[in-house]
């Protein structure tokens, strides 16, 4: 009895500590938004409706900031909000076979286990011993790319990085609403910038007066600093698409049956772009999932809860 207690009430502040963890890691969506929002009124209100004249150029920078304001959000949006896709069922080991997992005496033995299971599987990715990579806290296989995330407590499929600043996982899943989140991320930013740098030079000459001249100085350098941080993880990111590689494979070549090979997922960098883009090119500029039409080369088309995700196996 004593020890059903402790253990209930170690449970109860455990679901405590995790409501208060699951809170937490929202701070950083609410610090970007609080941002965002007061930049609309700093740009809307305080230059668009109280510092500029010009009606025509008044219009104008409404028009294409609302296009760029409008996208962004849309792009954090649903890289926040879209859902892991989980890994195919058909990757968990049965019951019978995760015991004998378990009670195999020898590595060989469970490597045999996992490498009977993974026959039919389409991996070809290895730990650096040569074995079939297996999650134990999922009790799967892992597919090709596919990494388990201690935050989300959960294997993603092509996970590339755990954000906190989207409070989600980046991975197959939400991959291109990541890059357009930084691309539209940054382009706001450059607009904001270099639409407000006259008026906060006449500001500072004292040609205009009035309490918005704070607010626009703010704008200004906080829309700088963060086009300036925006602008070298997006086109790293760029790079990493074209090469097709995620940031975890970036630092740790992934492992095949015949060694590390940093390039052993790359189809060529218009395949590689596609792969994450889709091969509609109307749609590559939307925050909305797209997928092949048709398998090609060596991608693998899967259907997962009405969605289609993809397996890129290795040449050779």
């Amino acid at each position: 009895m004593y020890i059903y207690n402790t253990v209930n009430r170690m449970g109860k502040q455990n679901g405590s500590c995790w409501w208060f963890v699951k809170a937490v890691k929202w701070i950083p969506v609410i610090f970007i938004l609080t941002i965002v929002l007061w930049s609309y009124y700093a740009y809307v209100v305080q230059l668009c409706f109280y510092t500029v004249d010009n009606y025509v150029q008044k219009a104008f920078y409404l028009f294409f900031y609302h296009i760029l304001f409008l996208l962004f959000l849309w792009s954090y949006w649903q890289t926040v909000f879209t859902d892991l896709i989980e890994v195919p069922y058909k990757f968990k080991i049965p019951d019978v076979e995760m015991e004998k997992f378990q009670q195999a005496e020898t590595e060989e033995a469970q490597r045999q286990i996992l490498e009977r299971f993974a026959q039919g599987l389409p991996v070809t990715n290895r730990t650096i011993k040569g074995v079939i990579r297996f999650c134990e806290k999922c009790q799967l296989i892992k597919p090709d790319r596919a990494h388990h995330c201690s935050v989300c407590s959960t294997c993603v499929l092509k996970m590339d990085h755990h954000c906190p600043w989207v409070n989600n996982c980046i991975g197959f899943h939400n991959y291109k609403f990541f890059m357009l989140f930084l691309a539209y991320a940054l382009l706001y930013c450059i607009f904001i910038t270099a639409t407000s740098l006259q008026y906060l030079i006449r500001f500072w000459k004292g040609e205009l007066d009035g309490m918005g001249r704070f607010h626009l100085l703010f704008l200004f350098f906080v829309a700088l600093m963060f086009a300036v941080s925006l602008n070298s993880l997006f086109f790293y990111h760029c790079y990493l698409v074209l090469h097709n590689r995620s940031t975890l494979e970036a630092f740790t070549p992934p492992m095949f049956r015949t060694g590390k090979d940093k390039d052993g997922f790359s189809l060529g960098k218009y395949n590689n772009f596609q792969e994450v883009f889709g091969d509609n090119p109307k749609l590559w500029f939307l925050p909305i999932f797209t997928r092949y039409a048709t398998s090609k080369n060596n991608i693998g088309l899967h259907e997962v809860e009405g969605r289609v995700w993809v397996t890129v196996l290795a040449m050779g």
